[in-house]
């Protein structure tokens, strides 16, 4: 036996394949490299955030949240396994379901090693605060992605030190994730200070982040949603705790985190440093190996035969594009329909017409339908990009505070989200539920192609009632993907 046959499971995947039991294998706990000097610290948690530009992981973020939804559907020639997240006939087989699984817990287990050998060390308090306070983050992080995505799921807060941890017990249920997400970001929120650094998050990410998790649970049990309605929770305590975090975000640190009043500035992947910028992925397309670059924009943009294309905006401005462009991703026109035809999220930020450099409309090649501009660099280098994925956004925070508080506080947010974007305010006078059912109506709209649909839809037990395709199957069954087979077959506590 080999270890290359156990690497999948979730508490075995930092190991290295192909090394035999007689060998240590790379990345087992051992006091020979225990972590000495910040530089170590330091490295061991960039290690931690590498963890998520794993290309599996990266696309994870709109094969799982988007493609499933009523937002987005792929080319019909794309291969693989997409399809069967589009068309609701995930298996546990399902290669993309595996993926993201495998990454979450890579990223955990180089968190807990981080957590765990950086507060065991001699280095400064104000070191470990910071070092600990970001891996905590990050393993929060991760649990929070399996929990939305798969439901109840192994659960383990030390690195890999003997084959023995290789085989973790499952969570109890889906509270007790819960309990260890928000309990990872108690300690997060508690050790960091505001530090905005792009691609790192801070104390304000903490807060961020409960905020989102304490709505997830709220309105899951609140809207009856599978794995959700039996939560040992008070609905309008977590509302109200959920809209505690979220007003900290949205009112206390305006000079760091705000509104920007310039929608397109959001996605000038120049300004990943922008004031709508809670947590974004670090990469640039000065990196020599993708995961330090993306290709992101190859998956939202046509195909014209390398030439480039130009995108032009209302004001007659045009920004260059890659026109070797996969086209991967699509947006249904029936959700492009729901926005006013004013609409800036519409009329900006989606396109079907393409244009040369200067400004006459061109036939692109392969020209499939419409696409997103969220995710374009103009100064691509090949293929080489740093478009990113919008892992948390202060507008996301401030449409939380909205769905938790309610109309009184909620409306000045989601009108200036509105304004932004060129239309009219929220219809006035709504009641409290309607309110919430607007608020989330505005999500679906402003936070579109960024990984968040089918997340709102699950916890708001509103798959099947949205979604065409999930009309075959209940709520039950749209409420989680399927644990992947590999790790069944291999773990024998996941049952």
């Amino acid at each position: 036996m080999k270890i290359r046959n156990i690497i999948y499971s979730a508490a075995a995947a930092a190991m290295v394949a192909g090394c035999s039991l007689d060998e240590v294998p790379y990345g087992f706990y051992s006091q020979d490299n225990f972590y000495q000097t910040e530089a170590d610290a330091e490295s061991g948690l960039m290690y931690a955030y590498n963890a998520l530009n794993y290309l599996e992981y990266l696309r994870g973020i709109w094969y799982l949240g988007d493609i499933p939804s009523e937002a987005m559907y792929p080319k019909s020639s794309e291969p693989g396994d997409i399809h069967m997240l589009q068309d609701w006939t995930v298996t546990p087989e399902t290669e993309l379901t595996l993926y993201y699984f495998k990454y979450c817990y890579i990223g955990i287990n180089r968190a807990n090693t981080v957590i765990k050998r950086v507060s065991e060390g001699n280095l400064s308090e104000e070191v470990k605060n910071k070092v600990t306070g970001e891996a905590y983050f990050l393993r929060a992080w991760n649990y929070f992605n399996l929990v939305r995505g798969y439901g109840r799921v192994p659960i383990y807060t030390e690195p890999i030190s003997t084959l023995d941890m290789t085989t973790p017990q499952m969570a109890k249920s889906i509270e007790e994730i819960y309990d260890r997400i928000i309990a990872d970001l108690t300690l997060a929120e508690q050790k960091l200070e505001v530090n905005k650094v792009f691609g790192r998050v801070d104390k304000v990410a903490a807060q961020a982040l409960l905020a989102k998790v304490y709505l997830n649970m709220a309105s899951g049990k609140n809207y009856g949603a599978p794995g959700y309605k039996d939560l040992s929770i008070d609905v309008d305590a977590t509302y109200k705790l959920a809209a505690d975090w979220a007003r900290k975000v949205v009112n206390d640190y305006k000079a760091y985190y705000n509104f920007d009043d310039d929608l397109l500035h959001i996605y000038d992947v120049n300004y990943p440093d922008g004031p709508e910028h809670i947590f974004i992925m670090a990469t640039d397309r000065s990196g020599t190996d993708e995961g330090m670059y993306t290709k992101i924009p190859l998956q939202f943009l046509p195909n014209n035969g390398s030439v480039p294309i130009y995108i032009k905006f209302g004001d007659g401005s045009l920004k260059r594009g890659n026109g070797n462009g996969w086209g991967v991703f699509l947006i249904e026109e029936s959700f492009m329909n729901t926005f006013d035809a004013t609409d800036k999220r519409r009329t900006e930020l989606m396109h079907h017409t393409f244009y040369d450099e200067n400004g006459e409309e061109i036939i692109v090649a392969e020209n499939n339908g419409w696409y997103s501009a969220k995710y374009v660099d103009p100064d691509f280098i090949g293929e080489r990009t740093s478009a990113r994925p919008y892992l948390i956004r202060y507008s996301d925070i401030a449409l939380v505070l909205a769905e938790a508080a309610g109309p009184e506080e909620g409306y000045p947010l989601v009108n200036y989200i509105r304004q932004r974007a060129g239309i009219g305010d929220l219809t006035p006078g709504l009641t409290g539920e309607d309110f919430r059912k607007a608020v989330i109506t505005e999500r679906a709209k402003e936070l579109a192609f960024e990984g968040n649909r089918l997340y709102d839809l699950r916890r708001t037990a509103s798959v099947t009632s949205t979604v065409q395709e999930a009309q075959k199957i209940t709520e039950e069954d749209a409420a989680f993907y399927p644990i992947p087979q590999r790790e069944i077959d291999l773990n024998p506590n996941v049952r």
